[in-house]
């Protein structure tokens, strides 16, 4: 059973080998299938994400190093999804920049829901070598425009800047998605929609509907109702999720060779009926893999039933336990999502 919590919108990714197949990357990936399946089970530690990972369609195992790089290898766009404020969720993502990387060389572009559009020159100055790290957070206002601490994905910039590659800033500026909670997509000003597609796609996927109910509150007099419709915060949700799907296809489109790692939280990816849909719709035979980091003791022997087409693929992570925080009286934003293990 996943986990409800709320998420908030505010009003307010060697050697010898490396060298060999660097020269033609999109010619030699298909090539590179390292084994499908190792002995199980697998142990879980709370030090490391392990490679506890499920086909969510097939149930079929990839349970070891070589068999999630050759999952990252045979496609264009991958997306690994994180509980925000978990350390493990961020050390897997970067196993797959570092797997991205062999293949790639050079060629990578990550993308960050952390960071809205209008930092993205800000952070080509970063990934360029032009400004610090120091200046970049303080140029982009991190604790503000993010929160999450920053030393979870010190590790992916890091990377980013070290080896000069491309990064995207994806997420539709908060108040963009506040304001269509409100009052709707045909609220905003032409200043407003360029931050969107032309035509925001509102998702028909069962599940996923039935998720953003759930998260909406599912009853007439959920709180959330007295501040928006249900029609209004759906569209608010595709416009995130089309506008952050929007980026990564163009990039894709204009940039030959290249893959795209994508750090998102679960629920812009689950059910490839997210951020997935949007860039599916927008490159023409893309190649997609997505993974759903779900908190489990540990590694199953099968997959549970219940996460059968959750992504593209389920990642088996044991986050270790929090101590309780102690109590203090919550702020009370205007607007509230909730999210099952998911955009958090």
């Amino acid at each position: 059973m996943r986990t409800i919590i709320f998420l908030f919108v505010i009003l307010t990714i060697p050697l010898a080998a490396y060298a060999k197949y660097v020269k033609k990357p999109e010619a030699n990936i298909e090539k590179r299938q390292g084994p499908q399946t190792a002995p199980a089970p697998i142990v879980l530690s709370t030090d490391a994400p392990n490679f506890c990972i499920f086909g969510a369609r097939t149930g079929k195992p990839y349970t070891s190093e070589a068999a999630f790089k050759s999952l990252v290898w045979s496609n264009t766009v991958v997306y690994v999804g994180e509980t925000h404020d978990q350390p493990l969720d961020h050390m897997a993502q970067f196993e797959a920049l570092k797997a991205m990387k062999i293949a790639r060389g050079g060629k990578i572009a990550v993308g960050f829901e952390m960071l809205n559009q209008t930092l993205q020159p800000v952070l080509d100055d970063y990934a360029a070598g032009k400004i610090t790290q120091e200046e970049f957070l303080s140029k982009i206002d991190w604790k503000k425009e993010w929160g999450f601490d920053f030393n979870m994905y010190k590790p992916l910039f890091d990377f980013i800047a070290e080896n000069k590659l491309r990064g995207l800033a994806l997420n539709v500026p908060k108040k963009i998605v506040s304001k269509i909670a409100r009052t709707g997509l045909e609220s905003l000003t032409p200043e407003e929609k360029a931050f969107l597609p032309e035509k925001v796609e509102i998702t028909k996927h069962k599940k996923y509907v039935e998720y953003l109910r759930e998260s909406y509150g599912g009853h007439g007099d959920s709180p959330m109702a007295k501040i928006m419709t249900f029609e209004n915060y759906q569209a608010s949700m595709a416009a995130w999720n089309e506008g952050m799907g929007a980026r990564i296809a163009d990039f894709v489109n204009a940039n030959p060779g290249y893959a795209v790692l994508v750090i998102a939280g679960n629920g812009h990816i689950m059910y490839n009926a997210a951020i997935p849909a949007s860039v599916k719709a927008r490159v023409k035979d893309v190649r997609q893999a997505s993974f759903y980091t779900e908190n489990a003791d540990k590694c199953p022997e099968t997959m549970p039933k219940e996460h059968k087409d959750m992504a593209g693929y389920m990642w088996y992570i044991k986050h270790p336990v929090k101590a309780e925080p102690p109590a203090a009286a919550p702020a009370m934003p205007a607007v509230s999502t909730t999210t099952p293990a998911a955009v958090r």
